[in-house]
């Protein structure tokens, strides 16, 4: 069986899948450029190369020859220069001219740090949030966040919304963690917009209020942010803080999918499998779901399961449908491993097997799965994989059956329980 439309995925790990910002550098020459979305001072004393700097996270421009520029700025660096000791700390830390060499990285960035430059404050920070150079303390990581927040830099506010968020070197703290990122936000960093919408929407750190979610997801969603563009699609789908709108939801889930989200590469193939918001088209789906599925996606990797074992959108092959129910119920998907237990108790693309389909059965049962419950509670009336137990099977249909499966209370009644 599959999803037949998008559910919320868990939020408990939301905001510890946001990335941490890289390395943020100051602009000393063109070549060098900001990393995860922090952008460069434009302050500089330093002679510029021609060429505007690139603005691509995580990347730098490749004006000149990158040795040369490293000579250029450890001269400037050691003459006490705390933009240059902070770009030469990124320097080592990236390998840019030089052997990498994190604890070179954080020597320098410590110098520039200390001079209160605010870029090497995070950057310092991160180091010791990672244990890169030095040895991982996240109460030295809060400290350096802060000092640089507190001058008002948007990576470091991020950051230290993310160390409240999640009690990281510090007590756990919703409301500050709100703020913080209230401050980053402000400043148009798209990570924090990004945050600010799931705790208005979840109701975390500040009353829920799915308007204010559906706000600052768009401003983050219109910078490009994909977890912000899968989850407004989300809100536009399920009609929370804007009118239900499933064209709108399926724009916004293939701007994200474009970008490989695997979250709205599901939801973008279960639109296409359910014709809503779009033409239905199996073969679509298909596409959308396989992307999903080997980057992970647990639903996607069931969805396409229940493809392969229909014969829709490709064509029919149960062996498969086996191969990637397993990959999902592997992740501890409970419909998925239904479906994989199904599979086995009737010899469909594997070998017959009761005791196996038991165990999968029974593992769905366990995480609540009503369907589940119910053929355990028939594996049990029918002694398949286990020996015959009326009491047992009682026991979950019962379960099943206060889940409002009518099977089961059909079941219950037969046995006279």
């Amino acid at each position: 069986m599959p999803m037949l439309f998008p559910e919320a995925a868990a939020r408990g790990e939301r905001l510890t899948r946001l990335s941490k910002p890289a390395f943020a550098i100051g602009l000393l020459t063109a070549a060098l450029c900001a990393h995860a979305g922090i952008q460069p001072d434009v302050d500089t004393e330093f002679p510029q190369t021609n060429g505007a700097p690139s603005r691509e996270v995580g990347q730098s421009a490749h004006q000149g020859d990158a040795r040369a520029q490293f000579i250029l700025i450890r001269r400037a660096a050691e003459q006490g220069h705390g933009a240059a000791q902070n770009s030469l700390g990124w320097m080592y830390a990236n390998g840019r001219g030089v052997d990498q060499d994190d604890q070179e990285a954080v020597r320098w960035y410590r110098k520039a740090a200390e001079q209160g430059y605010a870029q090497a404050q995070l950057n310092l920070g991160f180091m010791y949030d990672e244990g890169r150079g030095v040895g991982k303390d996240d109460q030295e990581a809060l400290r350096w966040y802060r000092k640089a927040a507190e001058q008002g830099n948007a990576g470091a506010q991020f950051n230290l919304g993310q160390m409240y968020v999640s009690g990281q070197g510090v007590g756990k703290d919703e409301r500050e963690a709100l703020a913080w990122y209230r401050k980053a936000a402000q400043q148009g960093d798209k990570r924090a917009q990004d945050a600010l919408g799931w705790m208005y929407a979840n109701g975390i750190g500040a009353d829920k209020d799915d308007q204010q979610a559906v706000d600052w997801y768009r401003k983050a969603a219109e910078q490009g942010d994909a977890d912000a563009q899968t989850q407004l699609g989300q809100m536009h789908f399920d009609g929370r803080g804007v009118n239900k709108d499933d064209r709108e939801a399926v724009m916004w889930f293939r701007k994200a999918a474009e970008q490989r989200h695997a979250e709205a590469q599901f939801y973008l193939g279960t639109m296409y499998h359910t014709g809503q918001g779009v033409a239905k088209d199996d073969r679509e789906a298909v596409r959308w779901y396989l992307q999903a599925a080997e980057q992970g996606e647990a639903r996607a990797q069931n969805d396409l399961g229940w493809m392969f074992e229909e014969g829709q959108g490709v064509a029919k092959d149960e062996r498969a449908a086996v191969q990637w129910y397993r990959k999902a119920a592997e992740q501890g998907l409970s419909l998925a491993q239904d479906n994989l237990a199904f599979m086995y108790r009737s010899g469909r693309g594997v070998d017959k097997d009761d005791l196996q389909a038991v165990m999968w059965y029974r593992r769905a049962a366990e995480n609540g799965h009503a369907t589940a419950q119910f053929h355990l509670g028939l594996m049990y009336e029918q002694g398949r994989g286990v020996t015959r137990d009326d009491r047992q099977a009682a026991i979950w249909y019962r379960k099943a059956a206060e889940q409002g499966l009518a099977e089961a209370v059909s079941a219950l009644a037969k046995l006279g329980r």
